[in-house]
């Protein structure tokens, strides 16, 4: 992920806050989302994995809350979020290509470390841009959590590494694509 433009820089710990709020809701909403069509297909592997890191992203998001306690956060309009993609730096606007109704868990757990390796761009971003120390510090922090997270996909996808394989049924009624 490329970081944000130069002009949009974390000020306080609330924005921050905010920022990471709306990350983990993003990512929570794109999983769900994810699970809902894969179920709808048939795929219950990789929907199971995509229900899993929902869940990991409510926990996320409820440990994030937490943080700001009694904390007024800004109310920011979506399209005033510092971050460069459309998405948040966890959500699905720069993998939806990669993302298939057919794909294997190992596929899916590599759409989630590509999610998981911006978040983690994003916030050490921060931590080197924020104007408030408090908000760099809580930033690095957030950069280190990411790093586990990423761990923990790269160890699931050594597991899946024999996953490659589509789903054997035929498909009865494929997609039209485009050419």
């Amino acid at each position: 992920m490329s970081p944000p433009a130069s002009d949009s820089v974390i000020e306080s710990v609330a924005e921050l806050l905010a920022h990471a709020l709306e990350l983990e809701y993003a990512s929570q909403a794109h999983y769900e989302q994810l699970a809902d069509s894969m179920d709808v297909h048939h795929n219950a592997e990789v929907a199971a994995l995509f229900r899993r890191l929902a869940m990991l992203s409510g926990e996320h998001a409820a440990a994030v809350a937490e943080h700001a306690g009694d904390l007024t956060l800004p109310r920011i309009p979506p399209w005033a979020f510092n971050w460069e993609c459309p998405d948040a730096p966890e959500g699905a606007d720069c993998l939806d290509p990669d993302v298939s109704y057919r794909m294997t868990t190992a596929e899916a757990i590599a759409v989630a470390l590509h999610n998981e390796r911006r978040g983690h761009a994003y916030y050490v971003h921060v931590a080197a841009t924020a104007t408030d120390a408090e908000a760099r510090t809580l930033a690095a922090a957030m950069a280190t959590e990411e790093v586990e997270h990423v761990a923990l996909l790269e160890a699931m996808l050594t597991d899946a590494g024999g996953d490659q394989q589509r789903p054997a049924q035929d498909d009865l009624d494929p997609p039209h694509m485009p050419a």
